[in-house]
């Protein structure tokens, strides 16, 4: 509330005291009056909440399925890093549908294109602008979905939410909202691997009931070519043949299946993540659960570290022959007491199956009337061999927002070379 005060006496003011010097009479409370103005409310207002993520390294993804198009903003990237459009294809090539008999049907190049944020091949340290085309769009294979609530999917939410909603190609809830976090994730993944040699893999371990068992795929030399040798992603041959196996045979009932990936992490500097709120296994589960169709998630040993007693699970330290302080045993994942100890980061990400299926099921209507519906439209029959590049950038973002924290507050001042070491010490260096 606003207020002034005048001179003037107000009702009720009593006469001065004639003991008091004329000065003082002057200044009495009598003679001054308060005066209290209503302050003119200003329009409350709310920000959209939801579509960016990070504190240092800010990643903002915008678009919908069946608009222009869509991509991404990157806030706070590092200055004087080379970077091109090449090197974000080769992700988006990765993400993007179409690729094989086993994803989505529909026909995208995905080709981005970098429209600010970088001069003469380096960034500038502003903010990057990447953007890609939708050019295969087939709004009518909607008209069903326009006045029915696919089962399990985000239509209804959606609109109890908003109370409207994008219904071709499901709008904000689709999957090539993805594309901007796989173009800004490959910065990220850059950024990580030219300051500590840090490495971001991830592979499809599971695909309905194949399961690939504990201990098949070497964390320590598993590569990237491994993992792409097939259209599943899957690093083992066999097994990988086993998945493709199993989608097939879904995709031509109509009918779609899940999975799991895994995701690992070598190289990763010490001490990122922070103690209570902002532990580098909370920050990395919200990451990835927040991607389409995620279910579940679990970290280094998860829910099986549950049948083992504490003398069986913790993991021993001991000193190798560089002088470091490792662990014998990863059980912990790389991460103990949500901080990063150097060992391999290991977590596994559940993908429920597709929502969107050839295959009539009950539902109701806006109108809440009970119908049947069937849906149309191209969707995956199982979305896990597209989801490894997704679960590669969430992931990189997180490290990549987590080292620039670390950095600005324990590496400000030289570090304590007896309990610390540099955060971008690359195995060469050990």
């Amino acid at each position: 509330m606003a207020s002034s005060i005048t001179s003037k006496p107000f009702l009720g003011a009593t006469k001065p005291n004639s003991s008091l010097s004329p000065d003082l009479q002057r200044l009495s409370f009598s003679s001054l009056r308060i005066s209290i103005k209503p302050r003119t409310h200003k329009k409350l207002q709310i920000q959209a909440a939801g579509s960016t993520f990070g504190n240092y390294f800010r990643v903002t993804t915008f678009g919908e399925s069946h608009g222009g198009g869509v991509g991404c903003i990157v806030d706070g990237c590092p200055p004087r890093i080379p970077l091109s459009e090449a090197d974000l294809q080769g992700d988006l090539d990765r993400r993007r549908p179409g690729q094989s008999r086993i994803t989505t049907p529909r026909k995208e190049t995905d080709t981005c294109r970098i429209y600010s944020g970088v001069s003469e091949g380096v960034t500038t340290g502003t903010p990057i602008h990447v953007l890609v085309p939708n050019t295969d769009q087939r709004g009518h294979d909607y008209k069903e979905m326009s006045i029915a609530y696919r089962p399990s999917h985000a239509d209804a939410t959606y609109d109890m939410k908003y109370g409207v909603r994008a219904v071709q190609g499901g709008g904000r809830s689709s999957a090539r909202e993805t594309i901007g976090r796989v173009a800004s994730g490959a910065i990220a993944k850059k950024i990580l691997k030219l300051f500590s040699g840090t490495e971001v893999l991830a592979y499809v371990s599971q695909v309905h009931q194949v399961v690939l068992p504990d201990g098949s795929v070497d964390h320590d030399t598993v590569t990237l070519d491994q993992i792409e040798s097939n259209i599943v992603r899957c690093p083992n041959p066999d097994y990988a043949e086993k998945m493709i196996a199993a989608i097939d045979a879904v995709r031509t009932r109509g009918n779609s299946i899940g999975g799991v990936v895994t995701c690992i992490v070598r190289n990763a500097p010490r001490g990122l993540g922070s103690p209570v709120f902002d532990k580098l296994e909370a920050e990395l589960a919200k990451a990835v659960m927040s991607l389409p169709a995620t279910k579940g998630f679990e970290f280094g040993s998860g829910f099986a570290g549950t049948f083992l007693t504490g003398s069986e699970h913790n993991d021993e330290f001991y000193t190798d022959e560089h002088g470091r302080i490792r662990t014998r045993t990863n059980r912990s994942g790389g991460i103990q007491g949500g901080i990063s100890n150097g060992e391999i980061i290991n977590m596994r990400v559940a993908f429920k199956p597709t929502a969107t299926i050839g295959k009539k099921q009950h539902t109701v209507t806006r109108e809440k009337e009970e119908i049947e519906l069937l849906a149309r439209g191209r969707h995956d029959p199982c979305v896990v061999p597209r989801a490894v590049p997704m679960v590669e950038a969430m992931v990189a973002l997180v490290l990549v927002d987590q080292l620039m924290a670390q950095y600005a507050q324990c590496n400000f001042f030289p570090i304590n070379s007896e309990l610390q070491e540099p955060l971008n010490l690359e195995p060469a260096n050990l």
